[in-house]
């Protein structure tokens, strides 16, 4: 070998050798970058609740429509919108002219049927006497008798047309039905109003039903808990956002689901001191449902692909796993954990989108105090 090969040569192994340790000292600083620190935490196991919110539609009690029962005119109208009424109170007078004369004229014809009664009775009491002393017949008695039937007969026919005259002529007077408040009046005093022409309708709002739906997932928790055994209390969120003041209690549920949505209707009273709800208004039903024994992980330690929830689970060699996870419930910045981890896993609490499957991290563990104390408020 020549002094010039042997100066190649060396030269060579001095290349390799630099290359080497460049690629030495840049996998050394790759693993250094892998290596960062990361805060880990443990899921947090603790008792927790939650509300969940449910349209409502608000009734009254008693809503019931206030309809003519006669034909003619408003002639007098006592009440006004809005207002408030007792039960028997009067609410209008239709016209009642015809009406009048039709029951005077049934007591003038029972009155007339009266006397001609009397008259019979007087008449077979004096042939009663005449029989007596073999002057009339029996035949002429029994006449008589008949005759006193007939008018006996007649006298309560005429007492059902009085009656008759009077139920109609009190049609004529619309009562309420019930202690409320009226609602609209569309036809005013002088409207001409048919038989069952819609003359206002009142409202009973001493208490309010209300109606909402849920799933039937929800209806089975529901009835296999033990809220289902006793009466359950509800809160309500009105439409401007303010809570209602007043507790409900759920009293019934429907019978069967509405095909179309799955869901089944609850129906829950609440009482109205201030008249504060009205008939056909809107709001949200609030039920606070507890947890035993809840895995708490914070929202932002997880990421989605595919509408698939996931985490980096770390190993016992500190390697970060991707894993697939289902919440069961989505609560304030915490996803309380349905499957997919344990009470002892580990994960990224915070920088998932910088770490990769099969990274190598140092952890850096976090309390469940801390966890908590991170989140926003």
């Amino acid at each position: 070998m020549n002094h010039s090969t042997a100066q190649a040569l060396n030269k060579g192994s001095l290349y390799v050798l630099i290359s080497f340790f460049f690629l030495v000292a840049c996998t050394t600083e790759k693993a250094k970058e892998k290596q960062e620190t990361y805060l880990v935490a443990s899921p947090i196991v603790k008792d927790t609740s939650f509300i969940n919110e449910y349209v409502a539609e608000i009734q009254s009690i008693q809503n019931v429509e206030i309809r003519s029962r006669t034909t003619g005119f408003i002639e007098k109208q006592f009440i006004d919108e809005g207002r408030g009424v007792v039960q028997g109170q009067m609410l209008f007078k239709i016209s009642s002219k015809l009406l009048q004369q039709n029951l005077q004229s049934a007591k003038s014809v029972l009155r007339s049927t009266l006397a001609e009664l009397k008259s019979a009775e007087i008449e077979m009491e004096n042939t009663s006497k005449l029989l007596e002393k073999n002057i009339v017949s029996k035949t002429e008695m029994e006449l008589m008798k008949s005759k006193v039937e007939e008018m006996n007969a007649k006298v309560e026919e005429m007492k059902a047309e009085v009656a008759e005259a009077e139920h109609s002529l009190s049609l004529a007077e619309i009562r309420a039905p019930f202690s409320g408040i009226i609602n609209r009046i569309p036809n005013k005093i002088g409207s001409l109003v048919e038989e069952g022409t819609l003359l206002t309708s009142i409202s009973n709002n001493s208490h309010m039903l209300v109606y909402f739906n849920v799933s039937e997932t929800v209806y089975l928790d529901y009835i296999s808990s033990k809220n289902a055994q006793k009466q359950t209390e509800v809160s309500m969120v009105l439409a401007n956002d303010e809570k209602y003041p007043q507790k409900g209690i759920i009293e019934t549920i429907e019978g069967e689901f509405d095909k179309s949505t799955g869901n089944i209707a609850f129906r829950a009273k609440f009482p109205n001191p201030k008249q504060i709800l009205k008939h056909g208004s809107s709001g949200k039903i609030l039920i606070e449902s507890k947890l035993k024994n809840a895995l708490l992980i914070p929202q932002k330690a997880t990421f989605e692909i595919q509408d698939n929830t996931y985490v980096y689970v770390l190993d016992s060699g500190n390697v970060v796993r991707q894993r697939k996870i289902v919440p069961k419930l989505r609560m304030r910045n915490l996803f309380v954990v349905g499957s997919g981890l344990t009470a002892q896993d580990r994960f990224v609490m915070e920088g998932v989108q910088l770490v990769k499957d099969g990274d190598k991290i140092a952890p850096q563990a976090v309390s469940p105090a801390e966890v908590l104390k991170s989140l926003p408020h």
